[in-house]
């Protein structure tokens, strides 16, 4: 008995474990460009403004791709969807790797994460279905590990790799692992059967809405900051069709009797604040990801690698919490590691808010444990507490909408962030401005130093004058920018207090094949 009990638990976990593999490599590119898109985009002669279209094409198809996975698993099985997306997602790594301009990598960068997108939502559906009873505690916390780690290692890694080699290999590092996920889930998972005439009786109109909805929805929240939102054409226009495909959406997955997206399961509580917190974490993670290397690139001047170094508390915080989290979630009600979790994510966005200038590794090393550690805490319960309260035949269709959360949570957040910093540094320019007059001592005694110092230089006293006078207002810029970035911080610790509010809310849910009192 305990022979074939051992038997059923390797067979379980090797297909989890390739699985598990592919997850994290399509969430690891999410970010893996973020701190070298200047090295990209110097290798690929791109302007500034098309740079970032390197990220935000693999998040719009990425995004859009994510919602259908339950519906393209019941059509093609889990197997051979899991394995198409590993080895679609592999090709175009190596083609992202070839891209000889701009255009090109933009589009090979969409095609990757449209073609990788199923990997992530079927890691968490495959969790629920390979463990049960207790040992679903240690799927969710590999799965909530994935889903919080890989992104912050993204930079991490992308930061040592083009430093260490070129841009190239951010892409081809993917091809012998892709490969070996592509030859080894075909063999081990086997998990449902396909049906191809799913087919036939498709919502096809919801799933262009969908698209519709979310790739301008995307295209907004990502563009929306550089074009000063609504006062741009083409962001008015966007923010239109998405507004009205979206609500066409909701109104055709509601009356269609077979949707591609379960909206349905949002009227089940723990599923609904399961996607809120999934949204919220997404808002948190993605959002800080986003801003530590933006600052630690333009306020300090740090190269790939230096951005990497300074961040790598945050993926070793991580990592060192996972055997934590297993070990109290036998413990502990699950909904209070969650609040941990939270709060404490909340707890190092407020450390984060007492930046300087002058920060890096060192000054950064606590608040970045504080969110690190406990990430896990905030991630894995909602998989358990939120998709593990749906029934087995709800799960596929509900679980790329929860997944979808997380993502858009971070596409919001990163908007949100963006704006702040825009708005913020322009705020806190002029407060600062004003207060550099003649009547101020300490700015007077600085211009005369500082135009002594350039003035020495060979040149007239009018030259080295506005060489200082230039030098005042880079510093006046650099504490501007530092006190917005404070500020975005502090926006992200309102969202994750809230968050931790919202989880005493949820019902506790017993795993499967163990006695509930709450089940009736």
């Amino acid at each position: 008995m305990r022979e074939g009990a051992s038997e059923n638990w390797i067979r379980s976990l090797l297909p989890f474990v390739v699985m598990c593999f592919g997850g994290f490599m399509a969430l690891l590119d999410i970010q893996i460009v973020a701190a070298s898109l200047q090295h990209i985009g110097g290798g690929l002669s791109a302007a500034q403004d098309e740079i970032s279209w390197v990220q935000t094409a693999y998040l719009i198809a990425e995004i859009i791709v994510i919602p259908l996975s339950g519906w393209l698993t019941r059509v093609f099985s889990t197997r051979w969807l899991f394995t198409a997306s590993a080895a679609g997602f592999t090709a175009t790594s190596i083609l992202c790797g070839f891209a000889w301009d701009i255009r090109s990598m933009i589009i090979f960068r969409a095609l990757q994460g449209a073609l990788g997108a199923s990997m992530i939502p079927i890691v968490f559906t495959s969790s629920l279905h390979y463990f049960q009873g207790p040992r679903r505690v240690y799927s969710a916390a590999v799965v909530g590990s994935i889903a919080s780690v890989a992104p912050t290692l993204g930079p991490i890694i992308g930061g040592w790799i083009t430093d260490t080699l070129n841009w190239h290999w951010l892409f081809y590092v993917n091809l012998v692992p892709g490969l070996a996920i592509t030859l080894l889930a075909p063999i081990l998972v086997d998990i449902d059967k396909p049906d191809l005439s799913l087919l036939r009786e498709a919502d096809y109109p919801g799933i262009i809405l969908m698209a519709i909805c979310l790739g301008t929805l995307e295209y907004v929240l990502e563009e929306g900051t550089r074009w000063n939102w609504f006062d741009d054409g083409t962001i008015r226009t966007c923010a239109y069709i998405a507004g009205m495909s979206g609500i066409l959406f909701v109104a055709r997955s509601l009356t269609f009797a077979r949707p591609v997206i379960d909206l349905r399961a949002l009227t089940n509580r723990n599923f609904a604040l399961g996607c809120l917190l999934s949204f919220a974490t997404g808002i948190g993670i993605f959002s800080t990801i986003f801003l530590t290397p933006l600052f630690l690139g333009y306020v300090r001047g740090f190269s790939a690698w230096q951005i990497g170094l300074a961040i790598f508390s945050t993926g070793a915080a991580s990592l060192i919490g996972v055997p934590i989290y297993i070990f109290l979630a036998r413990q502990v009600d699950t909904r209070w590691l969650m609040m941990l979790g939270l709060a404490s994510f909340g707890l190092s966005m407020w450390s984060y808010s007492f930046i300087t200038h002058d920060w890096g590794a060192d000054q950064l090393l606590i608040p970045q444990i504080l969110r690190g550690l406990p990430q896990v805490f905030a991630v894995a319960p909602a998989v358990n507490l939120g998709l593990g309260s749906l029934p087995p035949e709800r799960l596929k269709y509900a679980s790329g909408l929860f997944n979808m959360m997380r993502n858009l949570g971070g596409a919001v957040g990163i908007a949100l962030c963006g704006a702040i910093l825009n708005a913020r540094t322009n705020f806190h320019f002029v407060a600062i401005a004003s207060n550099l007059t003649l009547a101020n001592g300490t700015m007077t005694r600085l211009m005369g130093e500082l135009a002594a110092r350039y003035g020495a230089i060979p040149g007239s006293l009018q030259t080295g004058h506005a060489a200082a006078t230039k030098r005042l207002w880079q510093l006046a810029y650099r504490e501007a920018s530092t006190l917005a970035y404070a500020d975005a911080f502090l926006v992200i610790m309102i969202v994750l207090i809230i968050a931790t509010l919202l989880v005493p809310f949820l019902r506790n849910v017993a795993p499967a094949g163990t006695a509930s009192s709450q089940e009736h």
